[in-house]
């Protein structure tokens, strides 16, 4: 019942492989700026590190694009597995790792995610081999339940940000129980490498064409990778790393509360990524991008404003169930107006300047919080992300009129 109907059944070791990695990305989300703060880093500093991530994530991301079609995309796949075991065992001290500058290479070199989606080297590869498992409309559900899975076990590991203090309870020190958790990371990255190893190396349809560089389709890749790094700057301004230093110091909210807001904002994102195939269907492709997406800024903004706990976290959860609608559609939409060679490479184009994007506006965020600026980076993000959801509809609304 995971798979839509038309879909290869491969496909299922591709959303079992997303499973796990939104999982960890789930908890490391929350738990990077305590762990960094616990090794006596800063705030800016918090938001350096996560623009190396996003940042070192995009210059893989673009490698991929250009040459990654030379290579099986399986043998791709295990070695993005592998680092993402190394990353974590580094991260965790290996090695000696715990200052600044050792940590900034590693987020720059590694496969770690501070954000709310998936911005790592596994996308285009998981997204071009899931283009080629479906066809016409299974896609696009095929697509959404790949987000929705995403989406719902990275609610549940949030939950999982409550295991270091249960661990410092029964008389491990916080930092070492912090690092367990990292070493866990990377141990999801052994298991992602040996569900990867059973994918076939040939692809699922016989009339798929080979993997080749953008041709025919560069123009309108182009005009979207630069609508898309609108979106991401804004994004990056308040990733999920940034959005729980906002919490901790805006409300003073302590780590297992954090957990559970984010997983139940997480819970909201699932279910919304899950409705979107049946919103597109009604509506369209890129009209569902945008008519979602445009009162979910509104909320993110008035949260920022907002004087209480409990009246952010309520616009914050109606954020939530309203901005990851677009995501779904927006990984179709992108696969059905190139050719079938140009997927792997449409899905690299358009992720990277995403990447590049999103990893500048970390380390602006976490600036204008040590500056003590707590809600210009909500604002700014808010504000941005409607700036591009209208001229994406301006855009491209002929194609929003017909439905997936």
């Amino acid at each position: 019942m995971l798979l839509p109907a038309g879909a290869a059944p491969e496909a299922r070791l591709l959303l079992a492989g997303r499973a796990l990695r939104a999982f960890t990305d789930g908890y490391v989300a929350i738990l990077l700026p305590v762990y960094l703060l616990a090794l006596g880093l800063g705030t800016w500093e918090v938001g350096l590190i996560s623009t190396a991530t996003l940042l070192g994530s995009a210059l893989a991301t673009l490698a991929v694009g250009q040459w990654g079609h030379r290579f099986p995309q399986r043998r791709l796949l295990l070695a993005a597995a592998g680092l993402m075991c190394l990353t974590g065992l580094l991260l965790a001290g290996l090695g000696g790792v715990g200052d600044f500058w050792p940590l900034l290479l590693v987020a720059f070199v590694g496969t770690m995610n501070p954000s709310s989606g998936d911005v790592s080297v596994f996308l285009p590869l998981e997204h071009a081999r899931l283009a080629e498992s479906a066809q016409g409309e299974a896609r696009t559900f095929l697509f959404a339940r790949y987000t929705f899975v995403g989406a719902l076990c990275a609610a549940a590991g949030s939950l999982a940000t409550a295991i270091p203090q249960t661990l410092t309870n029964a008389g491990l020190v916080q930092l070492d129980a912090l690092r367990l958790m990292f070493v866990a990371y990377g141990l999801t990255g052994v298991a992602i490498f040996l569900l990867y190893r059973t994918l076939p190396n040939h692809p699922v349809h016989a009339q798929a064409a080979p993997p080749a560089p953008l041709g025919p389709s560069r123009g309108i890749v182009i005009k979207l990778a630069a609508l898309f790094s609108v979106d991401a700057f804004a994004g990056g301004l308040i990733v999920n790393t940034l959005l729980a230093l906002w919490l901790f110091e805006r409300f003073d909210l302590s780590l297992a509360a954090a957990g559970h807001f984010f997983f139940w904002a997480g819970l909201l994102s699932a279910g919304s990524q899950l409705a979107a195939p049946w919103v597109a269907r009604r509506i369209g492709l890129v009209n569902t991008m945008v008519f979602t997406h445009i009162p979910s800024s509104v909320c993110l903004i008035l949260a920022a404003l907002a004087e209480s706990l409990p009246v952010a976290l309520t616009l914050l959860f109606l954020r939530s169930a309203l901005s990851q609608m677009d995501v779904p559609t927006c990984s179709a939409f992108v696969m059905a107006v190139v050719t079938p060679a140009e997927r792997a490479a449409a899905a690299s184009f358009t992720a990277v300047p995403r990447s590049l994007a999103a990893a500048v506006s970390p380390a602006i965020g976490g600036a204008l919080f040590a500056a003590g600026w707590l809600a210009a980076p909500l604002v700014a993000c808010g504000a941005l992300k409607i700036a591009y959801d209208l001229a994406l509809w301006r855009a491209f609304r002929r194609h929003g009129e017909a439905t997936p």
